[in-house]
């Protein structure tokens, strides 16, 4: 479980989204809650700032702090604090609360003192910092102070201070990040199982693979990059469910490549060692055929197996092709005319040298000329014809023979594939011919194709650079 895909998805997620929650709430929060406090500051300059100028105006208006109760009252209730005013001496005149009326009064708590008079802008202009010492009010054309007021630094119930509001934002945010960090954790849980259900299907239909069952495939109707991999896959796996019925089609074949000479020397030998065939001419050309049967197919099976591992060993030169072309249909020239085909070259008077294997190159066009006469009847026709296509030659052979269906032509390069599906070895070929043309012409960089419709004839095609 700890080490599955879904669980690292999940703590991934999870990490990720505790971090975003904690860095925002961090962030927010203390960015709220300065902000907060330096509003509180000075929306409390301004309240008390009021209060300096209406108690300064009041003391001018009466020369006294006489009847200034009611308003020290109102003021107290307004802000939430309590306020005490006393006079130069140091006599109680008015308390908010009404209980220290006439007392001698001795602050152990932070007060303000009321600011010398000044305009109301001045005044709102001023910094007052609730929690420093008093500040005096001069008596108009006197040196002496008109008193002192003092405020409580905590604020009622009604009023909450700057700090409180802070902490409860906060609390807020908290609860906020919670919920958010809940919700992500839901939508990560069930996107972390979306995302590893294909790979799950994935790795099921792996490990049926593992045992075998090469028919496999993995439903996917996602258009990211987990439904490519899921195409990807099934394009393995029917790719090595297509190698898998050919390697089993190979063995198949060989067997009874190896088999039918095999068998016919057998019965040679028995009946001769009987005496029921005696040893002439005949009987031995006929040994020596399925002999030499044998031979070509063990040595296109290790040629074969040469190239597909990589280690064909191809010593080029420059070659002129049309001479290596008209060769190769000379030697092809009598065959042919057994089966009375036309074997003709239809080719241009000069072509540039190419950088081959002559031995190799021949072998291509000997096989793709066997291959066209044995599917030619009678009266057929077979051109091997040769162009220039920028830095590639381009080298066909066409005939007029049976065809080939469309559904063989993806398979007709693969080892001993037969459209003939009864296997008849009517010509004694090996059927790997086409195999072996497709890797010589691959060792050389270039490409082989066929192009074919059924009953009117095949053309077998392939390119080699031109040498520079």
């Amino acid at each position: 479980m700890i080490h599955s895909l879904r669980f690292r998805l999940l703590l991934a997620f999870v990490l990720v989204i505790l971090v975003a929650v904690g860095a925002v709430y961090l962030f927010v929060s203390q960015t709220t809650g300065g902000e907060i406090h330096r509003y509180g500051e000075r929306s409390e300059q301004a309240r008390f700032g009021r209060v300096a100028f209406e108690l300064h105006r009041y003391y001018r208006e009466h020369g006294d702090w006489k009847g200034i109760q009611p308003y020290v009252e109102q003021w107290g209730n307004l802000y939430g604090r309590r306020i005490i005013l006393t006079d130069s001496s140091g006599v109680i005149v008015a308390d908010s609360q009404g209980e220290l009326l006439g007392q001698q009064y001795h602050p152990d708590t932070p007060s303000m003192r009321l600011p010398p008079p000044l305009s109301q802008g001045e005044l709102l202009e001023q910094q007052y910092y609730p929690y420093t010492p008093g500040m005096r009010l001069p008596l108009p054309g006197e040196g002496s102070s008109m008193g002192t007021f003092y405020i409580s630094p905590e604020p009622s119930a009604f009023f909450p201070s700057p700090l409180n509001l802070s902490q409860a934002i906060s609390r807020f945010l908290l609860w906020g990040a919670l919920l958010a960090a809940a919700a992500s954790l839901l939508i990560t849980y069930f996107l972390s199982r979306r995302i590893s259900a294909p790979v799950k299907a994935l790795t099921l239909a792996a490990r049926q693979m593992e045992q075998g069952d090469l028919s496999q495939r993995v439903q996917s109707k996602e258009k990211d990059e987990l439904g490519e991999l899921a195409q990807a896959f099934n394009a393995m796996a029917e790719n090595l469910e297509r190698s898998e019925q050919l390697r089993r089609n190979m063995i198949a074949d060989i067997t009874h490549e190896l088999r039918t000479p095999l068998s016919n020397l057998k019965g040679y030998l028995e009946a001769i060692h009987d005496g029921v065939v005696k040893p002439e001419p005949d009987a031995i050309r006929s040994l020596d055929e399925e002999a030499n049967l044998l031979s070509r197919l063990i040595d296109d099976l290790q040629e074969l197996s040469l190239a597909e591992a990589g280690e064909l060993k191809l010593n080029c030169q420059k070659e002129n092709i049309i001479k290596l072309l008209k060769q190769t249909v000379a030697v092809e020239q009598s065959q042919a005319a057994a089966k009375e085909i036309s074997l003709s070259a239809d080719l241009p008077k000069k072509l540039p040298l190419v950088n081959v294997n002559s031995q190799r190159i021949s072998q291509v066009l000997l096989n793709l000329i066997d291959n066209a006469i044995t599917h030619t009847p009678r009266g057929g026709i077979i051109t091997i014809a040769a162009r220039q296509l920028d830095n590639w030659l381009e080298i066909s052979v066409e005939d007029t023979g049976e065809g080939i269906p469309a559904e063989d032509l993806p398979n007709v390069f693969e080892r001993f594939y037969r459209v003939d599906k009864s296997r008849a070895r009517a010509t004694g070929g090996t059927g790997l011919g086409l195999a072996i043309a497709k890797y010589f012409v691959e060792a050389h960089n270039g490409k082989i194709n066929v192009q074919s419709e059924l009953g009117k004839g095949s053309r077998f095609s392939f390119t080699i650079p031109v040498s520079k």
